[in-house]
């Protein structure tokens, strides 16, 4: 049975958000690449939950500070 939450997102002041789903861990790799080659000097922070086995929060990005707030 599908369950939805919701959560509080922590938004910094003059951050934007993206909130998307998908299905394999490959995507983390595929939006850092899409970020970085659309925008030169980009910060950003991207944060994936697996949803199989131990459940783990993965985080990636260019920005500490950012990706501890998208591993939240």
């Amino acid at each position: 049975m599908l369950k939805f939450e919701t959560v509080k997102i922590e938004v910094p002041k003059d951050c934007n958000v993206i909130l998307g789903m998908a299905h394999f861990i490959k995507t983390v790799e595929d939006l850092y690449e899409a970020l970085v080659n659309a925008v030169p000097n980009i910060k950003f922070g991207i944060g994936f939950c697996e949803s199989s086995g131990p459940c783990l929060v993965r985080h990636e990005g260019n920005d500490e500070e950012l990706r501890q707030l998208a591993a939240k």
